[in-house]
């Protein structure tokens, strides 16, 4: 017979094990700023990317195990296809597409031996700055909508801190992109342009708003 074990000490212990796993993660900023939404990422590799691309106005980024996260995003962008054909490319929204990923995780938090070691964040750029969303999902399942800012991973909270005094909504991108470094990386420490992933949803680029920002771009906007 197997050892008893009450369901709340169960939940306890999986949350416990997902939240360490995460912080031991390098963080991610989503904020808004004046023509969209940035995704700012630590993140030393050049091919294992913590944020891609899920539909026309709506991004994806990942902390945790990127193998996990990485799944995840694979299968929002199916769900995203397969939505935008049956029915139409305006019925694809971040709302909808972060709620299946909420109860999606949810499922295995409850039902698998193992929770999944992630924290997602889902974008949409609307049509006027007002309609832009941020959708932050858990790995159980929990959703917390931002309208100005969102962080993920480890040292959340110092981060959001830092955010919180530097933050403007309608900054150029140059300056949002120095803040959100600056806030991921703190006082006592620089991050290197090499170890920055930075990708945009911007309402300019037409119906496909996604855009990465590459290595020598980015290095250009972090000059001093």
């Amino acid at each position: 017979m197997s050892f008893y074990v009450p369901p709340e000490q169960l939940m306890r212990d999986r949350a416990d094990y997902a939240r360490k796993n995460i912080a031991r993660g390098r963080p991610l900023v989503g904020s808004v700023y004046a023509e969209g939404i940035l995704i700012v990422a630590e993140n030393a590799s050049r091919t294992l990317h913590k944020i891609g691309e899920i539909y026309d106005r709506i991004a994806f980024a990942g902390v945790g195990k990127y193998n996990e996260f990485d799944q995840l995003r694979v299968a929002g962008v199916r769900h995203a296809d397969t939505k935008g054909y049956a029915y139409s490319r305006e019925d694809v929204d971040a709302r909808s597409l972060a709620n299946v990923y909420g109860q999606y995780l949810n499922q295995v938090f409850i039902h698998e031996m193992k929770p999944m070691e992630v924290e997602i964040l889902v974008a949409e750029v609307g049509t006027a700055p007002e309609q832009d969303a941020l959708y932050q999902v858990s790995f159980d399942g929990t959703m917390l909508d931002g309208d100005r800012f969102t962080v993920l991973g480890g040292e959340a909270e110092a981060i959001a801190e830092r955010m919180e005094a530097s933050f403007e909504p309608a900054l150029a991108l140059q300056e949002a992109l120095r803040r959100s470094v600056a806030a991921l990386a703190g006082p006592e420490r620089e991050i290197p342009p090499s170890d920055v992933e930075v990708a945009l949803l911007a309402r300019s680029n037409g119906r496909r708003s996604f855009r990465r920002v590459g290595a020598e771009e980015l290095a250009g906007l972090l000059a001093v």
